[in-house]
């Protein structure tokens, strides 16, 4: 059976956040209806490189497969394989640097699209990379987006992310000048940094918000503190499984029985009516996004289709 293979530059033509926002949410709603099966995931490594591999299964979606990607000094290289569900055989290969940013982007946006509050218009950036960029985007594709604040270390960086980002999402978003202040003027604050220590406080919280923690998945970075999740009226995460391996968020916090696992609602429960989401205009609520493979799947399909009828891509006899 031929395969199709997707190049980033494929990839790129025809991924869109709205597909990736759709495949993210279809994803996540099938897991909670048992639909679909997501494995956490598993890494191993030489003195050199690391091996991350994410597999998951979507019946109905026709498709199983998994994300792998090494990671060395060299930088990172993503792939992403889909079979038939049916026949076990290979329907696709694609390159999926851009896939895994738009999908990671597409998860705090279908999460924002749940839990904060509808009129939700302005948005605390924290990070000025890749993963920063789709997370902006993702929320202006959910809520009325007005204004963005964006905060990291380096104020060169801050300037350049809020030039770009403007132009990208046709709103105004400015460099702050201190980190409290992308905190303390959002409606819904993204985090998508590399920090090991918490970049973000819980006494700069203002009630009604919604956050969106995405930079970690390693038991030992947090991008938050502890007040972040005492003040948290809802936790949710996309997979319980994988937090227990990789949620250096919630590490702290659940030393300090300040939160229990029984507390945190998958994302997906929420997404399929099985789960209450906000209860009050005046709850913050808290989403913990690791990334998991059934996220990479879902959105892999979608792009297969539009990739297919679009007719790019090469097809290889393996």
């Amino acid at each position: 059976m031929p395969v199709l293979y997707l190049t980033e530059d494929e990839v790129r033509q025809v991924l869109t956040m709205e597909i990736a926002l759709e495949g993210v949410e279809a994803g996540l709603r099938k897991m909670a209806l048992e639909e679909a099966f997501n494995n956490p995931r598993s890494r191993c490594q030489t003195d050199n490189v690391m091996l991350h591999v994410l597999p998951a299964a979507a019946k109905t979606l026709g498709v199983i497969g998994f994300k792998a990607y090494s990671t060395s000094r060299a930088g990172a290289r993503f792939h992403v394989t889909l079979y038939d569900g049916k026949t076990g055989e290979m329907m696709a290969l694609m390159q999926a640097d851009f896939l895994g940013q738009m999908r990671t982007g597409a998860a705090s946006g279908v999460a924002s699209k749940y839990l904060s509050r509808k009129e939700s218009s302005a948005v605390g950036i924290f990070g000025t990379g890749k993963q920063a960029r789709t997370q902006l985007l993702a929320v202006c594709k959910v809520r009325p987006t007005a204004k963005a604040w964006v905060w990291s270390r380096n104020e060169e960086n801050r300037r350049a992310f809020a030039a770009e980002m403007s132009k990208t999402c046709g709103i105004e978003v400015v460099a702050a000048s201190a980190p409290e202040e992308a905190a303390q003027n959002a409606d819904i604050i993204c985090t998508a940094t590399s920090a090991r220590e918490p970049i973000l406080k819980g006494e700069w919280l203002v009630a009604g918000q919604h956050l969106n923690i995405a930079g970690s998945n390693f038991q030992s970075k947090s991008e938050i503190d502890v007040e972040v999740v005492k003040r948290a009226n809802l936790v949710c995460i996309d997979n319980k499984d994988q937090g227990k391996l990789e949620a250096g968020d919630f590490v702290a916090a659940l030393d300090q029985r300040v939160l229990e696992w029984y507390d945190i609602v998958e994302l997906g429960r929420i997404v399929a009516n099985r789960a209450p989401g906000r209860a009050s205009p005046q709850d913050i609520t808290l989403f913990k996004s690791l990334g998991i493979g059934l996220e990479d799947i879902a959105v892999g399909v979608r792009v297969l289709e539009a990739a297919k009828a679009a007719g790019i891509g090469k097809w290889l006899e393996l």
